[in-house]
């Protein structure tokens, strides 16, 4: 084989493998496996967002129904796609980490949505994955209240919260557009 062709085979190989760890989710770190369902979530891809919850065959009937919900959402506020802008720990214990991510859903006028979400993360055996909200127990609710108030101080939630409201007065009677799509 000549040199030239044994190098196109192994760059051609490179790339291939650079593309295929990317396709994947990440259950590396709490903010990696938020992220990683988020991405899903934009690309309409149910079954990695059924992978960040470590659940594959056997999605509970309350998960699937979170997971449409979230995907009708996506498709009511016509999203072309979806910007991540942060994502990191509120606060952490022995047992789980709750985590926040700002994002903006593209429109399809190119008009940016921004969103906030908050999720529970367990550890098990080295990888992370986001706690179905059916397994939230009443001590982490409360925690994740007392810790969400803290957050709402921070620059991330403050930024969230300006770009929320000068939406919303660019926009009046959005949320009511978005009410009505999703009950057609």
């Amino acid at each position: 084989m000549k040199k030239a062709q044994k190098l196109w085979i192994i760059c051609f190989a490179c790339i291939l493998m650079l593309v295929m760890s990317g396709c994947g989710v990440s259950h590396r770190s709490p903010e990696k496996v938020v992220r990683s369902m988020i991405t899903a979530y934009g690309k309409g891809k149910a079954k990695r967002v059924r992978d960040c919850y470590g659940a594959k065959k056997d999605t509970s009937e309350e998960l699937q129904k979170e997971i449409d919900a979230v995907l009708n959402y996506l498709k009511a506020h016509r999203t072309k796609k979806l910007k991540i802008l942060g994502c990191e720990k509120i606060s952490e214990n022995k047992n789980y980490s709750y985590v926040y991510i700002t994002y903006n859903l593209v429109l399809d006028d190119d008009q940016e949505y921004p969103c906030i979400g908050t999720y529970m993360v367990v550890n098990e055996d080295g990888k992370h994955y986001v706690v179905e909200p059916s397994d939230i127990t009443e001590e982490m609710s409360a925690q994740a209240a007392q810790d969400y108030v803290t957050f709402m101080t921070s620059d991330a939630y403050k930024e969230y919260r300006r770009a929320y409201d000068t939406f919303v007065k660019k926009n009046p009677g959005y949320e009511d557009k978005i009410a009505e799509r999703l009950t057609e």
